[in-house]
């Protein structure tokens, strides 16, 4: 029998509120793919806007077949199961309103998991463009920012010890978030655990929210399940990165979020080295921080004592 769903790929692209500019390089990006168009289609997510752009604002850099959906309920975690469930494709990319894929990206993901039958989610390089050149600082932030990359050797991980046993521990070759390819499996073994867990909605981005931990709970979920991730260079976007991004308010933000979310996710995924602590105890922790950490002396020590100030604050939350 002939095979009616030739969809290999369906690109999710979740959207709050976009900057018209930037997400029009993302969809001339996807536009501009290799692979047939017939074998793959594109999501754009419009997920609870206030503003979002009419069709006709992007039509000319669209990739053949776009198809928007809504998605009321905000946070990226619901975007993302949105396109799942509206998705046809067997492997799923995840792309950011502010990615640009290199032109064989969508290829190289049918490829890669066509010849991985374990790997479950897959990643590779996200190279900044920068609206404003960062300064000698901000080097030490710049993974914060969904920047990666690890070279030019392709990186497989699993949650297995030699004698079969379980490590639970998270790999530093596990896909980020921007460009995340999944095996349609895999993205569904993570839709169905999300959706009994609530507290895992709030583990990733939500309007002006800053929480990062989404990515992160996929890797852990899809280890647990007994699948492979992987980091593949061969898979590489441009991530747009504007100035504001580069403020040391926004980055101090960004990593006292990321810090929380992480040790929550850690902690569901019962892989967490912290211990809880008594809420009460945060204020002087923090307090504690300041001083060790000298906070007031650079903008590299104010921004790793808000981490150090997440870290505290999801301790007390587990």
């Amino acid at each position: 029998m002939a095979n009616l769903n030739p969809i290999t790929v369906t690109v999710v692209v979740p959207s709050h509120n976009p900057d018209l500019g930037r997400l029009r390089e993302t969809l001339l990006g996807l536009k501009l793919q290799s692979l047939a168009p017939e074998l793959w289609e594109v999501l754009l997510v419009d997920n609870a806007s206030s503003a979002f752009p009419h069709e006709s604002d992007y039509a000319a850099s669209a990739p053949p077949g776009l198809r928007v959906i809504r998605e009321p309920r905000l946070g990226l975690t619901s975007a993302r199961l949105a396109g799942i469930r509206a998705s046809r494709g067997s492997a799923i990319v995840f792309v950011d309103d502010d990615n640009v894929l290199a032109s064989n990206y969508i290829e190289e993901v049918a490829r890669i998991f066509a010849k991985e039958p374990r790997i479950g989610a897959a990643g590779g390089k996200s190279v900044p463009v920068f609206e404003i050149p960062p300064e000698a600082w901000h080097e030490e932030f710049l993974p914060l920012l969904a920047l990666r990359d690890l070279g030019d050797s392709e990186q497989v991980a699993d949650n297995f010890r030699p004698d079969g046993s379980t490590k639970n521990q998270y790999p530093s070759c596990a896909p980020i978030g921007a460009g995340m390819a999944l095996r349609r499996e895999a993205a569904l073994v993570w839709a169905e655990s999300i959706e009994h867990d609530p507290r895992r909605f709030g583990f990733d981005r939500s309007g002006a929210a800053l929480v990062s931990g989404g990515d992160n709970d996929i890797v852990m979920a899809l280890l647990e399940a007994g699948w492979s991730v992987g980091y593949f260079p061969s898979l590489s976007l441009r991530h747009l990165i504007p100035g504001a991004r580069l403020e040391l308010g926004y980055l101090a933000r960004l990593n006292r979020a990321i810090q929380r979310s992480w040790v929550q996710v850690l902690a569901v995924h019962q892989a967490n080295p912290w211990p809880p602590i008594p809420r009460w105890t945060v204020p002087l922790r923090n307090g504690k921080a300041f001083v060790k950490l000298r906070a007031w002396a650079s903008p590299q020590n104010r921004v790793r004592w808000h981490g150090a100030c997440g870290r505290n604050e999801g301790r007390a939350s587990i």
